[in-house]
């Protein structure tokens, strides 16, 4: 079985800068972000699609001018078949996105020659991050940014605002670990029913001027700094 657990019957067209891509998702995360838009696949692993299946789902895909995946999560780099998983799609002739949190240093460097697009979530400031997302080891977290920085084809760095909670100071923190990074996204927050933890679900949807504040504020931490959902 592959780690692919679900995937959008529909292709993309705003996952994937520039790609028309399909997108899949595997299951379980290291992480407990009670703002999870994809909660479903939070927590342990689940069984995947058989490689066969994914072979059928990858060829109609490829018959319908898809040019691209999106390995999404859940957190892909818990998922030790990943550089198969990676080399699977790409015998398609398809570019791969891989998004990831960033905890798994080692694994990252062994696919990073493989993937063509990569999108790391910066949480927060590194004093943030056990408050916010109940993890602590903000070591593999540099140690992923730097990696990227260094040995991605292609790269973003971003993070979702949450205004009550990515304060300044904690957005000054962001600013200087990813300092001289290639791209960096400030992504809107838009709170969900379905919110893993009640107490996001009420909190307000990040306003522009928040996200426009705070790209004046970062201006200089990377070569363009991209606004969604302003």
């Amino acid at each position: 079985m592959s780690s692919v657990y679900a995937y959008l019957e529909k292709p993309s067209m705003v996952d994937y800068p520039k790609h028309f891509a399909a997108v899949f998702f595997t299951s379980g995360c290291n992480f407990s972000c009670g703002f999870c838009h994809n909660a479903s696949l939070m927590g342990k692993k689940q069984t995947g699609l058989s490689w066969d299946k994914l072979q059928a789902i990858c060829s109609k895909f490829k018959k319908g001018w898809v040019n691209g995946v999106v390995i999404t999560g859940g957190e892909p780099t818990c998922s030790p078949d990943l550089p198969e998983l990676i080399t699977f799609l790409k015998s398609f002739g398809f570019a791969v996105k891989l998004d990831t949190n960033g905890s798994h240093p080692e694994l990252l460097k062994q696919v990073l020659p493989l993937v063509d697009y990569v999108a790391m979530d910066v949480k927060t400031g590194f004093s943030g991050y056990k408050d916010l997302v109940l993890y602590s080891d903000v070591e593999k977290i540099r140690a992923c940014i730097e990696l990227i920085k260094t040995e991605a084809k292609d790269y973003e760095f971003r993070t979702t605002v949450i205004e009550s909670l990515h304060t300044n100071s904690l957005m000054d923190e962001v600013a200087q670990v990813i300092q001289g990074a290639k791209r960096y996204a400030l992504q809107a927050f838009i709170p969900r029913d379905e919110l893993p933890s009640p107490a996001f679900r009420t909190l307000s949807r990040t306003t522009a001027c928040r996200l426009h504040e705070l790209k004046t504020r970062m201006t200089g931490c990377a070569e363009e700094i991209l606004l969604r959902g302003a």
